[in-house]
């Protein structure tokens, strides 16, 4: 998964504005203690990043 779709479905599931204050502020414990920011700048895959997304905030499968 490319950066740009995860943040299109960041956008998509959350809408523009919370999904930028998630990526920026939220601290995932399963992406170790860090924000979607600072996974994506270490080298976490987007596509591991969408999934603990999806578990944190249960995101329906349909649309995971």
């Amino acid at each position: 998964m490319r950066i740009t779709v995860f943040r299109r479905m960041m956008a998509d599931e959350f809408g523009d504005l919370r999904a930028e204050t998630l990526v920026k502020d939220h601290v995932f414990s399963g992406l170790g203690g860090r924000t979607v920011e600072q996974a994506l700048a270490l080298g976490t895959s987007p596509k591991e990043i969408w999934h603990e997304v999806c578990f944190e905030f249960d995101v329906p499968r349909e649309r995971r």
